[in-house]
């Protein structure tokens, strides 16, 4: 069972993703998540079974309600597995399950990188707190994993990094970019710049923004379009100069990664951002700054020409200035990133190693909630786990077995 709060952006895809390759494998996959999202949508077109879990992004006076919404979704599904995805889903999940089911949480980007003082602090006693009832914490970087294991979030981890359909994405043609470009409405010889991801404070689309100014006055005909939505576009558009096209949000981004010369991601914090590979695959350079994950999913060698540091308007325009005009560098570097993702990053392998945690998870002993609540809990509904075999069957889960 997946449970996510986020309707949209990469962790929707990653939980569609995943879903559809389970289907694909014989299991029962079951998906909680914001009603008439993006992710609900996907979620029912792939096959799963689709149950409405509403919950706000934010902790808040609503989490009582949410816990207990989600309490009822877990104990009607009766899941084998609970997999947990960001920080949301992770915080009510975990309060439900405490241990009593395998429970995997997925961070996506630790909750303690958005925000500071004392919410940050309490953010990590949180996840220290929280880490005793997850039987696998899965990273998709390496550098996230090191951020836990830095802040002392005690848990058996596993990193995974982000897997993407490179065939979806890789069915370039020489002509690709100018069908992409004639099929959107954009201009074929202006050197195209294109940011997809949540308009958010998270994706630093403000930082690129800043930068803009300059890259226009040194990138003649250079366009900007930014690809998505969120709570920041308002005032991203009152900001923006009249040469950067906000689309709204977009089921597909592929035609965009076509049409672009470069593809630019100015994130705050990331776990490993799934639009640069993405864009990679479609055979487009890169320019990304430097959080978490984002080392990891380049090319190697080539960090010098599309890392920056983050937060950086000067280093950003630089960058860009450098690659946007020099579509045959761009290209090349696109090459490059394509053979890269195909190699390291496709959804089978990421389907593969998921399928591993869970087996971990089943087996990993972590602490089960004590205490009254725990126990009224258990005697009003005892949990019972069961595992849909390729069949159909319903086989006793060892946890079931435990819990009774």
């Amino acid at each position: 069972m997946h449970v996510a709060q986020s309707s949209g952006g990469g962790v929707s895809r990653v939980v569609a993703s995943l879903a559809t390759g389970q289907l694909a494998s014989g299991d029962r996959v079951v998906v909680a998540c914001l009603p008439n999202s993006g992710l609900s949508a996907a979620a029912a077109r792939c096959g799963a079974e689709v149950l409405a879990w509403r919950a706000t992004r934010e902790p808040g006076h609503e989490l009582p309600r949410e816990v207990r919404d989600l309490y009822q979704l877990i104990k009607s599904v009766r899941p084998d597995i609970v997999h947990l995805h960001s920080s949301k889903a992770g915080l009510a999940g975990r309060l439900v399950v405490r241990g009593r089911l395998p429970t995997v949480f997925q961070p996506h980007a630790w909750s303690f990188n958005a925000v500071g003082g004392g919410l940050r602090i309490a953010s990590i006693h949180w996840e220290r707190a929280g880490a005793r009832w997850a039987h696998q914490v899965v990273c998709v970087s390496e550098a996230e994993r090191a951020q836990g294991v830095a802040a002392k979030v005690a848990a058996p981890y596993t990193v995974i990094p982000n897997g993407i359909d490179v065939d979806h994405f890789g069915l370039t043609e020489p002509a690709a970019r100018a069908d992409a470009r004639l099929r959107l409405g954009m201009a074929p010889s202006d050197p195209l710049a294109v940011c997809v991801g949540r308009l958010c404070r998270q994706k630093g689309q403000d930082v690129l923004l800043n930068a803009w100014q300059d890259i226009g006055d040194r990138v003649p005909g250079a366009r900007l379009v930014l690809v998505g939505d969120g709570p920041y576009r308002e005032l991203l558009r009152h900001r923006a100069p009249a040469d950067v096209v906000f689309t709204g949000e977009v089921g597909d981004p592929r035609d965009w990664y076509l049409a672009a010369d470069l593809v630019v991601l100015p994130s705050r914090w990331e776990g490993m951002a799934l639009a640069p590979l993405e864009a990679m695959a479609s055979g487009r350079a890169v320019v990304v700054t430097d959080v978490p994950g984002a080392l990891e999913s380049l090319p190697p060698g080539h960090a010098g020409r599309m890392l920056v540091p983050r937060g950086d308007p000067r280093a950003l325009a630089d960058a860009v200035t450098a690659l946007l005009p020099d579509r045959t560098a761009c290209d090349d570097l696109g090459r490059q990133g394509r053979a890269h993702v195909r190699r390291h990053h496709d959804v089978s392998s990421m389907l593969e190693r998921t399928e591993a945690a869970y087996q971990a998870a089943r087996t990993t002993r972590r602490p089960a909630a004590r205490g009254r609540a725990s126990r009224t809990a258990t005697r009003r509904t005892p949990v019972s786990a069961v595992r849909r075999g390729r069949s159909g069957s319903a086989e006793p889960d060892a946890a079931r077995e435990r819990a009774r």
